[in-house]
């Protein structure tokens, strides 16, 4: 069954990669944005992390595990210039059937702005947001293996131009509890536009990404280590500026390197749990620290990424911090339990 269910994932994933972009070119971009701040923390790209965070589910349906009944994630993510992020989800268990459930939303808030006629002319208001409805299933099958799935509803307001459209996320998780190992596979945003922006019949592509993971918990030590590998389906991850790279020269370190293509899908993370209450995380994202890095200013820690959880009986609370240039993001987490129950 385990081998069926990733020969499929793999096609699927095969056939949704032909058509897909990379570069910005993609539509409704949002949804590679972390829903929770721990995935933030983690590089914000992370399928294999071992937690007890239903918001981790959001991004890889076969995280979405029994102890997670009736957990409520919510969180706050603070862009540059007043852009919000919200989101929020929850999940049941379904003993009879040995499966998990679990529903999430994501809402971009872009503030309020000038809406404008090809001239200037002011013509008044009006707020941009992005948004996804998601429904989510897991399911074991021998202690060992889960499988996941999401299906999301999508929608993008920018004043007169709307669009909206249907995707899905497959997933297979290996978790070896006595050992503390995790291994997953998670193709994401296979789908289409419904309804484009011009209201032409020319659909624009999803944001469609492969990616694998593996997390590693120490035994006699509080460390755990994840290596995350996105774009699995695409060697050359980064966007060929050829206008800008004519003029000021190729920003992207090494970009024509093989090496460096190759460490661009890349992402490394840290937990340190110095108490069974208290956890930090560290990671690097390599192609957003080369994404960002350029010339003749000073690049620092461009791709890194920080956070803490404080994990109480009965809350969680995570924050998350990144480095892009000279500004900082920031993202917060809450979680507790429907009825009140330990975490």
């Amino acid at each position: 069954m385990v081998k069926h269910i990733i020969f499929l994932l793999l096609f699927f994933a095969a056939n949704q990669a032909e058509s897909q972009t990379l570069g910005g070119n993609a539509v409704f971009n949002f949804l590679t944005q972390p829903n929770a701040a721990q995935l933030a923390a983690l590089g914000n790209v992370n399928v294999s992390s071992i937690s007890n965070d239903v918001g981790m589910a959001f991004s890889n349906p076969a995280l979405l595990r029994d102890s997670m009944h009736q957990q409520i994630a919510s969180s706050f993510y603070s862009y540059a210039e007043g852009v919000k992020q919200y989101g929020i989800q929850t999940a049941f268990h379904l003993p009879s059937i040995r499966s998990n459930i679990g529903v999430g939303v994501q809402y971009l808030d872009y503030g309020t702005l000038t809406q404008t006629d090809a001239a200037g002319n002011i013509l008044g208001n009006f707020r941009p947001s992005d948004y996804v409805v998601q429904f989510m299933f897991s399911k074991s099958y021998k202690e060992k293996w889960w499988v996941g799935f999401n299906t999301k509803f999508i929608n993008s307001n920018y004043g007169l131009y709307r669009s909206n459209g249907m995707a899905v996320d497959a997933a297979i998780a290996y978790y070896d509890k006595e050992n503390q190992w995790q291994v997953s596979l998670v193709a994401k945003n296979m789908g289409t536009q419904l309804k484009t922006y011009n209201g032409s019949g020319t659909k624009e592509e999803l944001p469609f990404d492969l990616q694998a993971g593996i997390t590693k918990k120490l035994l006699q030590a509080p460390l755990q280590f994840s290596l995350t590998a996105h774009h699995l389906h695409r060697f050359d991850v980064f966007y060929n500026d050829t206008l800008f790279n004519a003029q000021e020269g190729d920003a992207r370190f090494g970009a024509n390197n093989s090496f460096q293509k190759l460490m661009a899908h890349l992402v490394f993370s840290t937990d340190i749990f110095l108490s069974s209450q208290f956890q930090i995380t560290a990671a690097l994202n390599l192609m957003r620290r080369q994404s960002l890095n350029a010339y003749n200013i000073t690049n620092g820690l461009n791709g890194f990424s920080l956070g803490f959880g404080v994990l109480l009986n009965k809350l969680q609370i995570r924050y998350a911090t990144g480095f892009y240039q000279q500004n900082l993001f920031h993202q917060i987490s809450l979680n507790f339990n429907l009825k009140g129950d330990p975490l």
